[in-house]
């Protein structure tokens, strides 16, 4: 899978620079094109020359070349890579990264990176449980860095603990199994909700709640980049599709997303419902503005919306999947079972409004996957585009 892809090896000043060589020479053997870039203090460790010569390509590390003048552009680099990968990171590099400091080409060809970053981690035992490492790291991770965490073993210091970097045939694998995974979906239609309802009460207010679509959109762009071709229908949200695969078909209200839901249905391989729908909405809404003066109190009589995955599940062909989520705040594992049965879902995907950093308006999720075959898989907080990962190959994986 790595074959024609061009790669970007980050290499820092590290011990572990020496295992950059062997991971340099696997990519090019698996047909990869490298580009190599080297921090200062990398140079101390291992020489551009040997880089050279493997790579076939000038190793780059200044922003010019010295005696010529040449520009070394780090934004035709990350527009260049379909990944990069920094191995190894040292916790100066790491730190660098999660606050942007973009004082060396590495760092700021990672800051113009398209393509996906995998950060392989090298330091002392002590440096790698350090607070502000571990908080550094977890940054990289909200970014939607891939973390590729060091193994434990015997370090340069002779002391024994977490911080080797791991082993360049299994980083390569990383690699390979990624790019695999980018082509599972090929072929594939998806249609995903995502975002609120708003359901009008008059021209200036409505009824809703606090999705920000953040979750649905990172299911599109997961999907999309594994080669799907997504249609989201979207309720009003800030966020934006990036993926050309991706088709967003903007609507306001659960009426007009169950319209468009039914008319994108029948031609999808499976359906994601990430939208948090309003389950009412007004019974009657006032054509002009309701004003308060000489009316103290207004009451509103509600009415319910449509399920919009009751009535897709029913829909359903054997040859289609649906995935629906539950956000809940009692009785968790009991509801989410019960709307998959009721609403004829494949997969249900649970979150709670107790655990933190999950739910509404977060970059993070943390979520309990049930499939109707009765197995129950629990994940870690996460960033949202992991979270979309663990869900995309929940529902398309072979129980």
């Amino acid at each position: 899978m790595l074959k024609g892809k061009h790669i970007i090896l980050g290499i820092t000043g590290g011990i572990a620079a020496y295992k950059s060589v062997t991971l340099l020479r696997l990519l090019v053997k698996a047909g990869a094109e490298v580009q190599v870039v080297i921090t200062p203090s990398g140079k101390e460790f291992i020489t551009p020359v040997t880089l050279s010569a493997l790579s076939g390509k000038p190793v780059v590390s200044e922003f010019f070349t010295a005696n010529t003048g040449e520009w070394h552009s780090h934004v035709d680099l990350g527009l260049w890579a379909d990944a990069m990968v920094i191995a190894p990171a040292t916790a100066s590099t790491i730190g660098k990264m999660a606050n942007g400091i973009a004082d060396n080409m590495l760092v700021t060809t990672y800051l113009s990176a398209k393509a996906p970053v995998f950060v392989a981690p090298a330091m002392d035992l002590d440096m790698m449980a350090h607070p502000s490492t571990l908080r550094n790291i977890e940054a990289l991770r909200s970014y939607g860095n891939h973390i590729i965490e060091p193994a434990a073993g015997e370090l340069a210091s002779k002391l024994v603990g977490k911080g080797r970097m791991e082993e360049p045939e299994r980083i390569a694998e990383i690699l390979s199994e990624f790019f695999a995974s980018r082509e599972s979906l090929k072929g594939k239609k998806i249609l995903i909700t995502a975002g609120p309802t708003h359901e009008k009460i008059d021209p200036v207010r409505f009824i809703g709640n606090y999705s920000s679509g953040k979750m649905g959109y990172a299911l599109a762009e997961e999907a999309a980049a594994r080669g799907a071709d997504v249609a989201l229908v979207s309720g009003p949200v800030d966020v934006k599709a990036i993926n050309p695969r991706i088709r967003v078909i903007e609507v306001e209200s659960a009426l007009e997303m169950l319209d468009a839901c039914l008319a994108e249905f029948p031609a999808a391989d499976a359906a994601i419902m990430c939208a948090a729908v309003a389950d009412y909405r007004p019974a009657e809404r006032a054509d002009s503005k309701i004003k308060r003066e000489g009316c103290s109190d207004v009451e509103l009589r509600l009415v319910a919306n449509p399920d919009i995955a009751a009535t897709l599940g029913k829909a359903k062909r054997p040859d289609q999947k649906i995935a629906g989520f539950a956000l809940e705040t009692d009785n968790e594992a009991a509801n989410a079972r019960s709307k998959l049965e009721r609403k004829n879902l494949d997969m249900i995907v649970l979150n709670s409004l107790r655990d933190a950093g999950a739910g509404f308006r977060t970059d993070t999720n943390k979520v309990t996957i049930i499939s109707r075959s009765g197995s129950v898989r629990e994940f870690p907080l996460k960033p949202k585009s992991e979270v979309a990962a663990d869900i995309l190959d929940s529902l398309f994986s072979p129980e």
